[in-house]
């Protein structure tokens, strides 16, 4: 059973792990309140979705070295 849910939600698992793991470092800091932590807790969320799905990257690193490249590759 475990097995099954790490492999069809593990993205998940470990993106709301892991904010939930900053949340509580800002919550006992004392400098954040909980609509922050609620954030961060979706963020984690919607990454770890789009890790489970195969979505597009939040970032497109790719398209963005290829851009970068393109502009101002002839610098060199």
């Amino acid at each position: 059973m475990w097995r099954d849910w790490w492999d069809g939600y593990g993205g998940r698992i470990v993106g709301v792990g892991a904010a939930l793991f900053l949340a509580i470092v800002f919550l006992v800091s004392g400098f954040w309140d909980m609509l922050f932590v609620g954030l961060i807790l979706w963020v984690g969320y919607a990454a770890g979705q789009r890790k489970d799905t195969g979505g597009e990257p939040l970032v497109p690193w790719r398209r963005i070295a290829a851009w970068v490249e393109q502009r101002f590759g002839r610098y060199r």
